[in-house]
């Protein structure tokens, strides 16, 4: 923010603008300072206050509110001094007024696309055709040869513990956790492994086979179906969801309404866009 500027005023424009207001009828157009005709209002404090960074929360508001209007000032007064307005910046001022206004009717739009009803008849939608999601947690040991796995799979149907088994002679990654992969679902696994394991029933044990990463022994700790989640749990996602199509469609509506017309291929050097000397 800038620091303070003392307002030169007349003693009875300043006592007019303390005094011209009261608290019940302030509105936006009251106008709480003046820089030689032009006037600033309320209305203008209130959006400068509203587009301050969060930090500046910590400060009262009669802080805030000399802060701004001395801010105010000194932006009026240096903009008078400018006698030749740049064509960048009116290019700036119309983009800004552009995307402000299709700001107000994404808003709009946003506000009132989006209801209990859609909610769940997004939510159904999302699980009409949807199975429900098995999940297993399975263990297995790797070895480089057939031989060692058939030797590994011999000590567990004597009655060695798998994970044992699968820490002393596995070269995976697991092995020093029993050969224990954790919950995985379908589609995790490569497909040799993924067979074998959904073939099985809860602490069957298979014979040895072989994938793309050596020999494997495995075994089945448990099964669950994956709970689906809640409508709670995705209304984040539907909300989004519904108001991008609210948003899309209305684009869709505008668009069937008007001529709209865009560059040929060829017409203009992307380049160009990077040429800020256009604007001089």
């Amino acid at each position: 923010m800038l620091k303070h500027v003392t307002f030169l005023g007349s003693a009875a424009l300043s006592l007019a603008l303390a005094t011209s207001a009261t608290a019940q009828d302030v509105t936006a157009d009251t106008v709480v300072a003046r820089v030689g005709e032009t006037e600033i209002t309320m209305g203008q404090v209130i959006i400068a206050r509203a587009q301050l960074p969060q930090q500046y929360a910590q400060f009262p508001s009669s802080v805030l509110f000399d802060g701004i209007i001395d801010q105010l000032i000194q932006q009026q007064l240096l903009a008078d001094a400018l006698e030749t307005v740049p064509n960048r910046i009116e290019l700036s001022l119309q983009n800004e007024r552009r995307a402000m206004l299709a700001g107000e009717v994404i808003s709009a739009i946003t506000q009132t696309a989006v209801t209990e009803d859609a909610l769940q008849a997004a939510y159904d939608a999302r699980f009409a055709d949807a199975e429900d999601m098995t999940e297993f947690n399975a263990s297995h040991l790797l070895v480089e040869t057939e031989q060692e796995a058939i030797a590994a799979k011999a000590r567990i149907d004597d009655g060695a513990e798998f994970a044992d088994v699968a820490r002393d002679v596995s070269t995976g990654p697991t092995g020093p956790n029993g050969g224990n992969l954790g919950w995985f679902s379908a589609g995790a696994m490569v497909p040799e492994f993924e067979n074998a394991i959904m073939a099985l029933n809860v602490g069957e044990v298979t014979a040895p086979f072989q994938t793309q990463f050596g020999w494997h022994v495995a075994t089945l700790n448990e099964m669950r179906v994956q709970a689906r989640p809640s409508l709670d749990d995705l209304r984040r996602d539907l909300t989004a969801e519904l108001q991008e199509a609210a948003v899309t469609a209305r684009l869709d509506e505008l668009a069937a309404g008007q001529e709209i017309v865009t560059p040929a291929e060829g017409d203009f050097d992307p380049e160009t866009i990077n040429n800020l000397d256009l604007l001089d």
